[in-house]
């Protein structure tokens, strides 16, 4: 798995590096969890963008009940229903499908 720092996904999306540790801290911006929130993976930057609905679904994962490494594993954790990873379906704009599965495994 690639990473990013806070300092390259700040170039990437035009914001400063503070504010993409924010985004870290504050749940938006999935960053490997035991890496002190500075190794953001590759994947969840598409086109200078967080991906669209990665922020909902961190959001819809952690009120259900799932650490940020049970998410990141979740997320990074090859599935044969989709088929891939849920952060390739979202990469491939199949969100709904990623969070209705997140949904069941929450509730």
């Amino acid at each position: 798995m690639e990473f990013y720092t806070p300092q390259d996904v700040a170039k990437l999306i035009g914001v400063s590096p503070n504010r993409v540790r924010q985004l870290v801290n504050d749940g938006k911006l999935l960053a490997l969890p035991g890496s002190g929130r500075s190794k953001i993976p590759v994947d969840v930057i598409q086109d200078g963008e967080v991906l669209r609905h990665l922020p909902g679904l961190l959001t819809l994962l952690h009120d259900g009940g799932f650490s940020d490494q049970e998410a990141f594993d979740w997320l990074f954790r090859e599935d044969e229903s989709l088929p891939g990873t849920p952060i390739q379906a979202l990469r491939d704009d199949r969100h709904t499908e990623v969070t209705r599965r997140a949904q069941a495994l929450a509730f």
